[in-house]
């Protein structure tokens, strides 16, 4: 899980421009709610980045507030993605 936690840290302070570094972005970071730039906008670009990035697709079904709550859930949500493919 390391490094695919690392590799969303990435995702997500590059599809986001967030400030934070990677090193800053810890698996109980919460995300949604808690961080601005994670509007409707930046759930649509932050899932795109992650399909890019990992050659996943996010189904809109997937879509739930469940995977954003958190670094952690997102990095399990991928982790989940690329052991089913």
């Amino acid at each position: 899980m390391t490094d695919t936690l690392n590799a969303v840290r990435t995702v997500l302070i590059e599809a986001l421009e967030l400030r934070q570094r990677p090193e800053d972005l810890e698996e109980d970071t919460a995300l949604f709610g808690s961080l601005p730039e994670l509007d409707s906008f930046g759930v649509v670009s932050l899932v795109a980045s992650l399909e890019d990035r990992f050659d996943i697709t996010v189904d809109d079904d997937e879509f739930g507030a469940e995977i954003f709550e958190t670094v952690g859930t997102l990095t399990g949500f991928v982790d989940a993605k690329l052991a089913a493919a």
